[in-house]
């Protein structure tokens, strides 16, 4: 081998050394932006790409709902099972089981998706159709979703209605109803 062969033969090794090194640092580079901007996905991203899963869902206060995720938005997420509806507050949720690996970024989310759990009880105070209320310590109240205000809603409860119990959304787990 001539020195000039020898010479090329270095600095093809010394530049394979250097692409190595290069797809090495580049390789860290990228697990930790990954890591990074995977930190800034929520709950509710990885719902709102859930939407149509079947999901196994373990509320605090109330134990495993399992069903199909109709609708995700801020706050909270409707999950309709065989014969009921269950409006869910996200900050009730101890785990989710069947969600897809991906997210969806608030930026892409419909509108309607920003939409607070207010929102959804007040569909549910003017269906006035009888539902039980589930609290984060497990009590159950069954009744009518009457008014609902900025952070609370009214429940009417007892035969006839008069009884009115302010429920808190910062104490509630889900709203049940039949569909």
């Amino acid at each position: 081998m001539t020195w000039e062969e020898q010479l090329f033969a270095l600095f093809d090794d010394l530049e394979q050394q250097a692409d190595a090194l290069y797809d090495a640092e580049r390789g860290a580079e990228l697990a930790d932006r990954s890591r990074s901007a995977y930190a800034e996905v929520t709950l509710a991203g990885r719902l709102m790409a859930a939407v149509g899963a079947d999901l196994a869902v373990d509320l605090r206060g109330v134990g495993s709902v399992t069903g199909r995720l109709e609708r995700a938005a801020a706050g909270w997420f409707l999950l309709s099972t065989a014969d009921q509806d269950w409006v869910v507050r996200t900050d009730a949720v101890l785990s989710v089981l069947g969600a897809p690996a991906r997210a969806v970024p608030d930026v892409a989310w419909s509108p309607v998706a920003r939409l607070g759990l207010g929102s959804a009880l007040r569909r549910l105070a003017e269906a006035a159709e009888p539902c039980l209320v589930h609290g984060l310590d497990g009590r159950q109240d069954s009744g009518i979703l009457r008014r609902v205000g900025q952070d609370f809603v009214e429940l009417a409860t007892g035969p006839d209605g008069s009884r009115v119990a302010l429920v808190p959304f910062a104490g509630l787990a889900a709203v049940q109803s039949r569909r």
